[in-house]
């Protein structure tokens, strides 16, 4: 196979939790752009058939379903529905997440539903999907999507001269995304006799039209100097998707432009 071949992912069926956002959408449309049929899962359905209707329309093969990660049954009969209608899975991106905590000292309530979406609700999908590949004897991918808040602490400097995390950061989601870190290497070591690869892509910060004193705080500690912008992540999505890594799991990958790297 010639090495431009290896990305192609023809035949191949994804699932994407949460492919509306702006990085879910470029995670979606990178997968279908190689030529896989991606499913696509959030809790509102008509919201993310509206935002992905410009790649439907271009006759990307891109199917749009209803899941919640609060809700476990709604998980299981995502599964159920995608294997009843592909019969297959190859990909499994992890991208959805459930922003319930405002700040560090938001109410136990908050942290509860934060705990029950990002941490059981993961586990819970990662092993309906997993093990079903597992089964079927054809490998597959697992694309755990992280943030460099994974593997750092805060820095509230970042945040000086405007008005953001005024009552500080919500420790719950560096809680998860360190937890999907580690995760991730248990889940290549669970599944990696079954030749799934499990991988973690360990985001920076994407530009959102955040305040001008912020973006010039983020920038100067980048040493590519700016945030991701709406395509940064397509070309890593397709070669963890696809067999070009074909003999890479449990790597955590920083895509930050290097912020990590100070």
């Amino acid at each position: 196979m010639k090495v431009l071949d290896s990305f192609k992912l023809d035949g191949r069926i994804a699932v994407v939790t949460g492919g509306a956002g702006k990085y879910g959408y470029q995670i979606v449309e990178a997968l279908a752009e190689a030529g896989a049929t991606v499913y696509v899962a959030s809790r509102n359905r008509e919201n993310n058939e509206r935002k992905l209707s410009p790649l439907t329309e271009t006759g990307y093969d891109v199917r749009v379903k209803e899941f919640d990660l609060e809700d476990y049954a709604s998980i299981e009969k995502l599964c159920d529905d995608v294997y009843s209608e592909s019969g297959r899975v190859d990909i499994l991106v992890n991208n959805a997440v459930l922003r319930s905590a405002n700040g560090y000292g938001d109410t136990t309530e908050a942290l509860d539903r934060s705990m029950r979406a990002n941490g059981t609700a993961l586990i819970h999908i990662s092993r309906l999907f997993g093990d079903r590949m597992a089964e079927s004897g054809r490998g597959g991918s697992i694309i755990n999507i992280g943030s460099y808040m994974g593997i750092l602490g805060v820095d509230y400097n970042l945040y000086e001269g405007t008005d953001m995390c005024q009552g500080g950061a919500a420790g719950d989601y560096f809680f998860h995304k360190g937890g999907i870190t580690n995760y991730t290497r248990f889940l290549a070591s669970h599944y990696g006799a079954a030749q799934i690869r499990t991988n973690c892509v360990e985001l920076g910060g994407l530009f959102n039209n955040q305040p001008e004193k912020f973006l010039e705080n983020y920038c100067k500690k980048t040493p590519l100097g700016r945030m991701a912008n709406s395509t940064d992540l397509k070309g890593l999505i397709v070669y963890l998707a696809s067999d070009a890594s074909v003999y890479m799991t449990g790597a955590i990958i920083p895509l930050d432009g290097g912020y990590s790297i100070k």
